[in-house]
């Protein structure tokens, strides 16, 4: 189970890392992500945005280590799912999003709500 909730974190960070890295590459003529221009600020909080919530190895791991915690760590696994569900969604007529980038927290998580 828990291999599988760290696979769907996987799956749906490289969807976003995807479609946001092009935006940053400078070979596109574009300084998005680089400047201090608003775009470019947007771009560096939904990156780092991502990157803390995708950021789970650790929490995944204590669900089974440390089952006296495992109402916090779900608590927070299902807000980091949210934020990237919530993100994905933004590119939700891509060909390559995944039905499961919808899935609710709990459906993801498996924590009793």
């Amino acid at each position: 189970m828990d291999t599988d909730i760290a696979q769907r974190f996987q799956r749906i960070t490289a969807f976003i890392e995807a479609r946001l890295t092009p935006l940053f590459d400078p070979a596109n003529g574009s300084d998005h992500g680089f400047g201090m221009d608003d775009t470019s600020r947007a771009l560096r909080a939904a990156r780092y945005t991502v990157q803390a919530a995708s950021a789970v190895n650790g929490l995944v791991e204590q669900r089974e280590s440390a089952p006296e915690l495992r109402q916090v760590v779900d608590q927070a696994l299902e807000h980091n799912w949210d934020v990237l569900r919530s993100v994905a969604r933004m590119w939700e007529d891509h060909p390559d999003f995944l039905k499961e980038f919808k899935a609710h927290s709990w459906d993801v998580v498996g924590a009793a709500v």
